[in-house]
């Protein structure tokens, strides 16, 4: 076989002395990929090595893209429902929300202030079953302007609520209690009127304007949005608000906006954002996702390390043929280049397709999953469970390149052992051997 490369390159006017990654070179590497029978086990090594690559490769793009899309959708979704920014008072109610909201409203950079009520109640339906919710009194027009509630009405609509005589709930909800648009729902609040005997519980039933959905389970089922002024006399707050939720351009530069904010407030002011309310939960998702970063990593390593196994045995079995090359002229380099080249190529194909069938996979991802759910007849990724209707998937650039990098460069470290170990093969000792 060398023999026979020796002479096909010295007919296309290159010898094994010729120049770093010649023709010849690669022509011996491509020989030494193509399995012939008594080198089959040498073949199965290496088939598992381009397998266990292009499944690390695509595993972690796969697993990356979810968390990615997880934390995309768990943050539009949080943030599309709840301010960027959370004005509190610290001197006193805010009586002046209409005129404190208009200038807040008017900061560069600040796309809509929301003045909220908001309270804990016992949501009821009239034929049985009742849940916790969260009521928030807003305003028809400031409800208008958020897209995430009113750009996702499922039934009904929102005349109800702009004439401040019904009230919105998520479809969640909805289900649970078994109501519709047009019912009535019971709210009883802890919170009520003082009596001589004490403190009675406040109960009161709304008409049910229109149902919303903005794909989080967990807001569809608790939530329910009232108008403000009804809101205000439901709780006990005429005339003013607890706190104005500010929504901004640019939710990642928050802090260049807190100045901004407190100069137009012009009163003494708490103010939170959505990293300090939710610093545990995304600081979570990020250690999640660098741990299964490392973990997934291990299934390149262990596929890199089959190269070197599979190098090693075929070094042993090509001993004879690096002792003919050396003989008739190969240099230690050339010989090492070879071995490296055949390794490299294992790597480098197992990663072209580990990215194809990644992207494959994130690109066609919640049919993959609707087709798992048929075939086993169980919900894949229960929305009650993940807080989201759907499995998202979002691949970054940046994140791609690095995981091709990083399966290159185990590849690439893995050959390099065997391939040394052969250009260090004494010609006189490996035939001697055979």
């Amino acid at each position: 076989m060398a023999e026979a490369a020796v002479d096909r390159s010295s007919k296309s006017g290159l010898g094994p002395a010729g120049k770093p990654f010649s023709t010849f070179e690669r022509l011996v590497a491509w020989r030494y990929l193509r399995a012939r029978r008594k080198e089959a086990f040498i073949s199965v090594i290496a088939g598992f090595s381009f397998v266990g690559i292009m499944l690390g490769v695509a595993t972690l793009i796969i697993v990356m893209a979810v968390m990615n899309g997880f934390r995309t959708e768990l943050v539009s979704r949080i943030l599309g429902i709840n301010g960027h920014m959370i004005v509190q008072p610290s001197d006193g109610p805010f009586t002046d929300y209409p005129d404190l909201s208009s200038r807040l409203a008017a900061v560069p950079g600040v796309k809509m202030a929301l003045p909220l009520v908001e309270g804990q109640v016992l949501a009821s339906a009239q034929a049985g079953g009742s849940t916790g919710a969260l009521v928030r009194g807003a305003r028809a027009e400031d409800l208008t302007k958020l897209k995430t509630i009113s750009g996702n009405i499922k039934s009904g609509d929102m005349v109800g609520f702009a004439s401040g005589q019904g009230v919105l709930i998520g479809t969640g909800m909805a289900t649970q209690l078994g109501l519709n648009v047009g019912d009535l729902i019971t709210l009883t609040s802890p919170d009520g009127d003082i009596t001589p005997m004490g403190v009675s519980p406040r109960v009161k039933s709304y008409k049910i304007s229109g149902l919303f959905e903005i794909g989080m389970s967990e807001y569809d089922s608790s939530i329910i949005f009232m108008p403000l002024e009804e809101a205000q006399l439901y709780f006990n707050a005429e005339g003013l608000v607890q706190s104005i939720e500010l929504f901004v351009d640019h939710p990642d530069d928050i802090d260049t906006l807190r100045p901004k904010v407190e100069q137009a407030a012009g009163r003494q002011i708490n103010l939170t954002d959505w990293r300090q309310r939710n610093q545990t939960f995304f600081s979570a998702l990020q250690v999640e996702r660098n741990v299964m970063f490392m973990i997934l990593t291990l299934i390149v390593l262990v596929a890199a390390l089959n190269i070197i196994s599979g190098l090693i045995m075929l070094v042993k079995d090509k001993s004879s043929d690096i002792a003919i090359l050396r003989t008739m002229g190969a240099s230690a380099g050339a010989i090492m280049r070879i071995f490296f080249m055949t390794g490299a190529a294992i790597g480098i194909v197992g990663t072209v397709a580990g990215v194809l069938l990644g992207v494959l996979v994130c690109v066609n991802i919640e049919s993959i999953r609707q087709f798992f759910s048929w075939i086993s007849g169980t919900v894949i990724f229960n929305p009650q469970v993940y807080f989201l209707s759907q499995l998202p998937a979002e691949m970054q650039l940046s994140e791609t390149i690095s995981i091709v990098v990083m399966a290159l460069t185990l590849s690439f470290i893995a050959t390099i052992f065997p391939a040394w170990r052969a250009s260090r093969l004494d010609p006189v000792q490996a035939l001697r051997y055979e």
